[in-house]
């Protein structure tokens, strides 16, 4: 199975966060998923690297890079059909990145890996 995962839940995998539910931990150490994190995570993660929200030994580039390649994570890019998908969302979530990784997730037929209650009420199947 395919999964895209949510910025918070990428970073609670990779620290090992007790946050992370056990079902979420399920799926993501299970080999037979594909693990997918979106271009616009590894954005959000720079910018709240560099607003200081975000501690990262070495910095945001060099710790992705690492985690991208530790845990076999596919980054799949934002694409048009993405952003056009948002249009049709209704106004659950006020989050700009949420918002596209749940046009993302719908436009991708995959389901999101999220603790997230306000992404869990899209269309989407949802993950936690």
């Amino acid at each position: 199975m395919k999964v895209l995962i949510d910025t918070h839940a990428f970073l609670w995998m990779v620290t090992a966060d007790t946050r992370l539910s056990p079902k979420a931990s399920k799926v993501l150490t299970n080999g037979s998923n594909e693990l997918l994190i979106s271009a616009a995570t590894a954005w959000e993660i720079m910018l709240k690297w560099g607003v200081g929200k975000l501690k990262l030994v070495g910095g945001p580039t060099a710790f992705l890079e690492e985690q991208l390649a530790e845990n076999d994570i596919r980054v799949i890019p934002v694409e048009p059909a993405h952003v056009f998908r948002i249009e049709g969302l209704p106004a659950i979530h006020q989050d700009p990145f949420d918002r596209l990784l749940v046009a993302q997730a719908i436009e991708e037929d995959v389901p999101i890996l999220t603790a997230d209650a306000a992404v869990q009420r899209y269309p989407v199947k949802a993950i936690w």
